[in-house]
């Protein structure tokens, strides 16, 4: 059977987080048969990972401070999970799925596929968005 997605409740997830106004700084989206719908949102990035099981495949939309004493500023990312319990063939219907997920989840700074809970440490996702963003002003860190 052909995946949809629930697209006005995963929306209201998306713009959550996206909203400055919430202390909403994450929303995760699984799978329930063959429907992708919101699995859960919150401030604390750790209750993400917690989401982030072997036997989970999801997707997660995250927003994350970076900047420096001058400026702080959110960035947001993308991550696909997909748990090492999770067979070859749902692996494979992930990656075609991501697709209508990012219909919903447009404006992300950087990609990420995990399978390795070590790899969701926020330090490490921080680093890389700040990579990705480009010129690094911060003389603090010098």
């Amino acid at each position: 059977m052909a995946t949809q997605i629930d697209k006005e409740a995963c929306r209201e997830a998306y713009n959550q987080v996206r909203d400055d106004n919430t202390d909403t700084n994450w929303a995760a989206f699984k799978y329930e048969g063959s429907r992708i719908v919101p699995a859960g949102q919150g401030s604390d990035y750790e209750d993400f990972k917690r989401m982030c099981t072997d036997d989970a495949r999801l997707f997660g939309f995250v927003r994350i401070t970076t900047g420096d004493a001058m400026s702080k500023r959110a960035k947001f990312t993308l991550i696909t999970w997909i748990g090492e319990n999770i067979s070859g063939l749902q692996r494979a219907k992930i990656s075609t799925d991501k697709a209508m997920v990012k219909e919903i989840v447009q404006n992300f700074a950087k990609e990420f596929m995990f399978s390795d809970p070590r790899e969701l440490d926020e330090d490490n996702i921080r680093m890389e968005l700040k990579k990705a963003g480009g010129a690094n002003y911060d003389a603090q860190a010098e």
